[in-house]
């Protein structure tokens, strides 16, 4: 069997996911990761500045609210990305569309036992169609917009009865994540500056000018893992059920599609595409300060080849990174932005004299980027936690 070491598995992320040698546009970075994660507002950007040469938040503002070439949906694991638009289907087709029809059983159980109504599933068809109708009616509205238009949006729900967690949920936000979930409306510009996640929603019809197409699943599942293996590849079995959230069978069904090939992964057995068996050529030193939830950090299921033994203090309780120091294709430490804007950095192994000095330019870089705006991670690490305070 080919064998592919963690020394090359680290020039071709380095490469690949444009680290090393970043992209000259905003639309070349996202399509190079497959999709940018968004389940934190500030990722996308962080994560795009990472990788483009003169990253401003305009550019990406730009290609998601005016060109519409990326757009914000939810997609692998039901998780939210920004991914090119031309994709959006395929990504829809392979992974969103499966956790649908259970989310919906869901909440028309939720509406039911809580005395909504006692038929949850009219009360809901007619609330999703009043809302897609007041949406296209304004182009683009917010929760609290489409609570006005539609007051059936303003019940709340009870959740966690009895525990401490307990609490309620307006039901616009389910009926909202539901219609998500389904390809009907999609996240457009937010209230306030990138940093905000108070979206305003669009139907997707509209938004795209056109509704989502419906490819053939299995083509759609192959075409998924071909993107990925390009970028992340080699990957274990594991790798790839953890990231697209699949069954094993829909797994096994797109290897065989796309033809992969078994390599030798330090001990275990991954997955490469048939024509990307080729070493290829190391990248120089290289340092990155990728921002919590980054899809680098967070493209495998199995990390001891990069993150070593820093998952404890990079990665809070519910396996979310926070954010993290990279020096040639290794997880190295942790950095936080304190109050005052200044990027502390904590590493968490030795470095040579070259590398601490990259790591301090990539400080400075970053501080001087953000200047007035502050970010705190969604999802904090221990180390990140301890930097700022």
């Amino acid at each position: 069997m080919h064998a592919v070491d963690p020394g090359q598995r680290r020039a071709r992320l380095a490469i690949r996911q444009r680290l090393a040698s970043p992209s000259g546009t905003i639309d070349d970075a996202v399509a190079a990761m497959v999709g940018l994660h968004a389940s934190d507002p500030v990722t996308v950007f962080l994560s795009a500045r990472a990788r483009v040469d003169g990253f401003v938040p305009a550019h990406l503002e730009s290609a998601l609210y005016e060109r519409r070439s990326v757009v914000r949906m939810l997609g692998m694991r039901r998780t939210l990305f920004v991914v090119p638009s031309d994709f959006a289907a395929i990504m829809d087709e392979a992974c969103t569309k499966r956790g649908a029809p259970a989310e919906r059983r869901r909440l028309i159980g939720m509406i039911e036992a809580q005395g909504l109504a006692p038929d949850g599933g009219r009360w809901l068809r007619r609330v999703e169609r009043l809302t897609m109708g007041a949406l296209h009616e304004r182009g683009e509205a917010t929760a609290t917009e489409l609570v006005k238009a539609v007051p059936e949006l303003g019940a709340k729900l009870t959740f966690g009865e009895g525990r401490k967690w307990a609490g309620q949920v307006g039901i616009s936000t389910r009926v909202l994540f539901l219609l998500a979930g389904e390809g009907r409306v999609v996240r457009g510009r937010p209230r306030g500056s990138w940093v905000s996640s108070q979206y305003r929603w669009a139907p997707t019809d509209a938004w795209l000018g056109a509704p989502l197409e419906t490819p053939d699943h299995r083509w759609a599942s192959a075409e998924l893992l071909r993107r990925w293996l390009h970028t992340f590849g080699p990957g274990t079995a594991a790798d790839i059920r953890w990231w697209t959230g699949w069954t094993a069978r829909q797994a096994d069904a797109a290897l065989a599609a796309v033809g992969a090939v078994e390599v030798g992964l330090d001990g275990t057995t991954g997955y490469v595409l048939p024509d990307d068996l080729d070493a290829i050529e190391e990248p120089g030193p290289w340092v990155a300060l990728l921002p919590g939830l980054d899809p680098t950090v967070m493209g495998w299921k199995d990390r001891g080849w990069y993150l070593g033994d820093h998952a404890a203090a990079l990665f809070d309780r519910n396996g979310n990174a926070g954010p993290t120091v990279w020096a040639d294709g290794r997880v190295v430490g942790g950095w936080a932005q304190t109050a005052e804007g200044t990027i502390a950095v904590r590493l968490l192994e030795r470095v040579d004299s070259a590398t601490a000095a990259r790591v301090r330019n990539q400080q400075e870089r970053l501080r001087v980027w953000l200047g007035d705006v502050r970010v705190i991670p969604r999802f904090r690490s221990p180390v990140e936690v301890e930097l700022t305070r």
